[in-house]
């Protein structure tokens, strides 16, 4: 009978491929989750970025690793929801090369401008639009940013122009430089900046008002309906033995149920973490996909 891989698994460091720059989302969970699986286990949890191509770059690298449990990766909204409805060849299947082993959170997305920005609400920001149609930039960086800011533009009815970023870090800077005038970001990464009072948030894409954040109102309250959500995992590709993806479930749910993480997650991060069994995460995912599916159909984004 062959022996079991957790048994001896890890017995030495594991990789943790973030598809996307540092500073976002995926990045600072990606760390904080990794550190717990480092000290449960004694083995080194590496993260390391590999930005490019909405995702997949990471992805790819990721797919083409042997599938030993040995090299992670951070699945976000972006790798494993919506890059199969807007690129027509991705290079990859989610639910076919890989198998997600433990959900971290899920969370939305601010519809964000400088805290000097004259656009006090969203109402300003769309009355300024409809007066002045392609004049306002937005910036995005992943799914996430770039399929709610085209959703608001088709239903509020007004024009502007999106700019492509391989990192946030750069789309933080000219949104302050003034070279783009909001910008939709999940509201882990950009709690920092609200918090330092450099970025205020117009609107939440949540279905109900956060606690966190109970002045900012939902887009569904002007665009009922108008929600955008998504989620933070990891996954592993799929022919990694069952017993150590079992494993990695076990050390991610104990993550992110502890003390100390759990309350970061929830009152720093605003994500909600749920505890999820391998069967739950799938269905997870799946969901995830339908979902983004009718975002990007809504946002009338042609495949790449």
């Amino acid at each position: 009978m062959r022996a079991a891989w957790a048994d001896s698994w890890p017995s030495k460091a594991v990789h943790i491929i973030v598809p996307f720059a540092p500073g976002g989302s995926g990045d600072i969970t990606a760390r904080l989750v990794g550190k717990y699986m480092e000290d449960r286990t004694g083995q080194p949890f590496v993260v390391e970025n590999k930005a490019g191509a909405n995702g997949i770059v990471g992805v790819l690298s990721v797919k083409s690793s042997p599938p030993d449990g040995y090299t992670l990766m951070l699945a976000t909204t972006s790798t494993n929801a919506a890059n199969i409805h807007m690129y027509k060849n991705p290079g990859y299947d989610p639910q076919r090369d890989f198998q997600v082993v433990g959900v971290i959170g899920t969370s939305g997305t601010f519809l964000i401008v400088p805290a000097d920005s004259p656009y006090k609400s969203m109402a300003d920001l769309i009355a300024y639009a409809k007066a002045h149609p392609g004049k306002l930039n937005y910036g995005y960086f992943n799914a996430s940013s770039q399929v709610p800011s085209a959703v608001l533009g088709e239903k509020a009815g007004v024009e502007w122009q999106g700019i492509a970023y391989k990192a946030i870090g750069n789309a933080w800077n000219d949104l302050y430089a003034g070279s783009i005038q909001f910008m939709f970001v999940d509201l882990t990464a950009s709690r920092g900046q609200v918090v330092a009072k450099k970025a205020r948030p117009l609107a939440i894409s949540l279905p109900e008002r956060s606690p966190l954040y109970p002045n900012v109102p939902t887009l569904a309250e002007t665009y009922p309906g108008f929600v955008s959500t998504g989620f933070l995992a990891i996954a592993v590709p799929k022919a990694v033995p069952e017993d150590i993806k079992q494993r990695l479930n076990t050390l991610i749910n104990e993550a992110i149920l502890s003390e100390g993480i759990n309350k970061r997650l929830t009152d720093e991060f605003a994500l909600t973490p749920r505890k999820l069994d391998l069967a739950q995460c799938a269905e997870q995912d799946r969901e995830e996909r339908t979902k983004w599916a009718d975002y990007v159909k809504i946002a009338k984004i042609e495949p790449q």
